[in-house]
C-alpha cells in the first residue's frame, strides 16, 4: 500500500520542467492569466444553463444558485492559489495530490481533471453549435436537422460542433502565445455581449417575474447550485498552464482571485436580469440569453449577443483543450502514461499528441452526446477535484509547515469546511445516474494505473 502513496517532492516537480524533451514555453503574462480564467470559465454554463435550470429546477432562485456556487468556487480557489505559489508547474490539482497525497491520489485525481476539462470543452462546443446553427438561419443557410443534433435527439451527428472543434485544434497546435492572444480577443467579446445584454435587460425587467422567488423550494435551489456550477468549472484550468506563465507565482493570485470574483458578480447578475425579463417556465431554451431580448422585442440586441457568444464560447472551448492537454502532458511526462504524449515540438512548446488525443475525444463527445448529459459529467469532475485540492493544502500545512509560500489561505479551517463540505454537497445534490457513470470512469482509470501507470512511474523508478 505504500507504493501506492509514493510521492512528488516540490524539488522533483521543478525538477521535472528542465527537461528539453518536454520543454513548455512561458509566453503568457498576467493580463492573459486574467483572461484565461475568464475564458476558460464563462461559456455555456451562463450563456446556456441558467435558462434550462430556472425552468426546471430553481426558478428565480437560480441567483441564489449562482451565489452558493461562486462561494465554494472562491474558497477552493484559494487553496488553488497556495498550491501554485509553491509548486509553479503543470498539471493543477493532479500534481498537487501527487506531491501531498500521494500518487494513487494523484492518478485518480488526474484522470478525474482530464474529464472535467475535456467535457466542459465538448459542452461548450454544443452550446456553440446552437448559437452557431441560429446565426446561419438568420443569413438564410438551414442545415438538415440530423447533422445539427446528436444521437439522443435523433439526429446523426452535431456538424457545427465538430466544425468548433476544428477550429480549437488550428488554435491550440499553433502555439500557447497564439493561446493566449486568441482566448484574449474571444473573452473581450463575449464580456462584452454579457454587459449589453444586462445593460439593456435591466430597462426591460418586469418585478412579478421573480413571483415566486422559489417556486421549487430551496432543494431546487441546492439541486441548481450543483447543475450551475458547471459556470465555475475550468477556472482551475489556469493552474494547468503554470509552467507557460511568466512570473507565476505573482501572476496566479490576481488572476485566480479576481477572475473568479468577476465571475461570482456577473453570473448573479445575469440570473437576475434573465429571470426578471421572461417568466422562468419560458426559458428551457438553448439561447436563453438571446431568447429574452427577443421577446422583449430587442432583435438587434438579440444579433449582437448571438455573434459575440459565438467567438466567446470558442474561447472556452480553447482554454479548457489547452488545460486538458496540459494534465496529460504532466501524467505523462511522470510516466503514468506513455512519454511519448508528452513530448512537445521544439518550435511551438506544444505537446502534440497530447492535443490531438484530447480533441479528437471531444469530437466524439460533443458530436454525439447532449448538453445535459455533459454538464453534468463534468460537474462532478470540477467538484471532486475541487474538494481533493483543498484537502491537500490542509495536509501539506501540517506535513511540510516549512516550505515556502508566498500566498497561504487565511482561515484556513472556514475555507476548508465551506470547500471541501459545499463540493460535496453539490456532488450528492447531482442525478444518482450522473454519480455511477462517473464511478465507472473511474474504476476504468484505476485498471489502467495497476496495469501501466503503478509500473512505470518515473518515482517509482
Amino acid at each position: 500500500m505504500t507504493k501506492f502513496l509514493r510521492k512528488k517532492s516540490i524539488a522533483q516537480a521543478k525538477k521535472m520542467t528542465e527537461n528539453e524533451q518536454f520543454k513548455l514555453k512561458r509566453e503568457l503574462n498576467s493580463w492573459q492569466l486574467l483572461l484565461y480564467v475568464l475564458g476558460a470559465t464563462i461559456g455555456a454554463g451562463i450563456f446556456v444553463l441558467p435558462g434550462t435550470t430556472a425552468a426546471l429546477h430553481a426558478g428565480p432562485g437560480v441567483i441564489f444558485s449562482f451565489l452558493i456556487g461562486g462561494m465554494v468556487t472562491i474558497s477552493v480557489g484559494l487553496a488553488y492559489v497556495e498550491f501554485a505559489s509553491m509548486a509553479p508547474v503543470a498539471g493543477s490539482a493532479y500534481t498537487y495530490s501527487y506531491i501531498a497525497l500521494g500518487e494513487i491520489i494523484a492518478w485518480i485525481i488526474g484522470w478525474d481533471l482530464l474529464l472535467e476539462f475535456t467535457v466542459v470543452a465538448s459542452t461548450v462546443a454544443v452550446g456553440w453549435s446552437g448559437y452557431a446553427n441560429s446565426f446561419l438561419q438568420s443569413i438564410g443557410i438551414h442545415l438538415p436537422e440530423i447533422l445539427t443534433k446528436d444521437i439522443a435527439h435523433q439526429g446523426v451527428v452535431n456538424l457545427p460542433a465538430v466544425v468548433g472543434w476544428l477550429i480549437v485544434a488550428w488554435v491550440t497546435l499553433s502555439g500557447i502565445k497564439n493561446v493566449g492572444k486568441t482566448n484574449t480577443l474571444f473573452t473581450l467579446a463575449k464580456v462584452g455581449a454579457i454587459l449589453l445584454f444586462v445593460v439593456i435587460g435591466s430597462f426591460n425587467i418586469t418585478p412579478i417575474n421573480w413571483n415566486p422567488l422559489t417556486p421549487f423550494g430551496w432543494s431546487g435551489v441546492m439541486t441548481g447550485a450543483a447543475l450551475v456550477f458547471f459556470a465555475f468549472t475550468g477556472f482551475d484550468g489556469v493552474t494547468t498552464v503554470l509552467e507557460e506563465v511568466k512570473n507565476p507565482q505573482k501572476s496566479i493570485p490576481k488572476a485566480l482571485i479576481g477572475g473568479l470574483t468577476v465571475l461570482t458578480v456577473i453570473y448573479a447578475l445575469v440570473a437576475l436580469v434573465l429571470t426578471g425579463m421572461v417568466p422562468y417556465t419560458k426559458l428551457d431554451v438553448p439561447d436563453p440569453t438571446v431568447f429574452a431580448l427577443q421577446q422583449v422585442g430587442i432583435q438587434w440586441g438579440g444579433a449582437i449577443v448571438a455573434v459575440a457568444v459565438i467567438f466567446g464560447l470558442l474561447a472556452t472551448m480553447i482554454a479548457n483543450t489547452t488545460s486538458a492537454t496540459r494534465v496529460l502532458f504532466a501524467m505523462s511526462r511522470d510516466g503514468l502514461l506513455p512519454e511519448r504524449i508528452a513530448q512537445t515540438r521544439k518550435k511551438t512548446g506544444v505537446p502534440v499528441l497530447s492535443t490531438i488525443i484530447v480533441i479528437a475525444t471531444g469530437i466524439i463527445l460533443s458530436g454525439f452526446l447532449s448538453i445535459g448529459e455533459l454538464a453534468e459529467f463534468a460537474n462532478i469532475g470540477g467538484l471532486t477535484a475541487f474538494a481533493l485540492t483543498t484537502v491537500s493544502v490542509i495536509i501539506l500545512r501540517y506535513t511540510r509547515p516549512d516550505e515556502p509560500r508566498i500566498f497561504k489561505v487565511p482561515a484556513l479551517w472556514l475555507v476548508g469546511i465551506i470547500g471541501i463540505g459545499g463540493s460535496l454537497v453539490l456532488i450528492f445534490s447531482l442525478p444518482l445516474f450522473t454519480i455511477l457513470r462517473f464511478t465507472i470512469w473511474l474504476a476504468i482509470g484505476l485498471v489502467i494505473y495497476l496495469s501501466y501507470g503503478y509500473k512505470k512511474a518515473k518515482v517509482g523508478n
